[in-house]
């Protein structure tokens, strides 16, 4: 539960989600659209509130959302929480740093093998080759990309840092998907440069050891 939760981590739990009556990812953005008041978007906005007024002198800019183990609701979460971003008026653009596993796809219907994060990092296709823009949501997406070398090398770079950089001069929130922390290490490097960590926690099924 939330409260054993917050008592066995010391860290406050920000919202709480149920989930959603969809069967695919394709309707998470237009169920959140066509229902805005039902009780999961209401729970991404008080998620979003509590978020943005968590350190009110220092809004977070770079927001990154994982888990500890697949299937916690992350990247739900994620694509989410943008949208409701993006209903503030702001510019907003999601990141799918889970390059392991890529699922964008799967939310956004967006053309198959362009470049994206990944390309972007190894210079094979600049930033705005790699930017593409969502009608449906009104913000923009930098899928992951296939990467040949080791994801979390690339995370620890200069280079990544020189982009998230450059992105916080263009967006007012950046949200970063990223891997579950307890399978590879991606989460843990990218969490470093960031500005907030959003950690889904799946109740009533994450052990406390996880």
């Amino acid at each position: 539960t939330s409260e054993e939760l917050e008592a066995l981590t010391g860290v406050s739990v920000l919202g709480q989600i149920p989930k959603m009556p969809i069967r695919k990812r394709t309707e998470l953005l237009p169920y959140l659209t066509d229902k805005p008041a039902s009780a999961a978007a209401e729970a991404i906005r008080n998620l979003r509130t509590s978020l943005l007024l968590h350190d009110i002198d220092n809004p977070p800019q770079l927001i990154m959302s994982t888990s500890a183990v697949p299937g916690e609701g992350k990247t739900t979460q994620s694509v989410a929480l943008a949208a409701n971003l993006v209903s503030l008026g702001k510019r907003v653009l999601l990141i799918e740093g889970d390059v392991r596993r890529l699922t964008f796809q799967d939310y956004f219907g967006l053309p198959p093998k362009a470049p994206g994060l990944i390309a972007a990092l190894t210079g094979d296709a600049p930033l705005d080759e790699a930017l593409q823009h969502h009608d449906g949501s009104g913000m923009d997406i930098l899928v992951g990309g296939k990467a040949k070398a080791n994801p979390a090398d690339l995370f620890a770079s200069e280079r990544f840092r020189q982009l998230l950089q450059e992105l916080r001069g263009r967006y007012d929130y950046v949200v970063i998907d990223t891997p579950p922390v307890l399978v590879v290490p991606d989460a843990l490097v990218i969490g470093q440069a960031v500005d907030a960590i959003v950690m889904a926690v799946a109740w009533d099924a994450t052990s406390r050891e996880q």
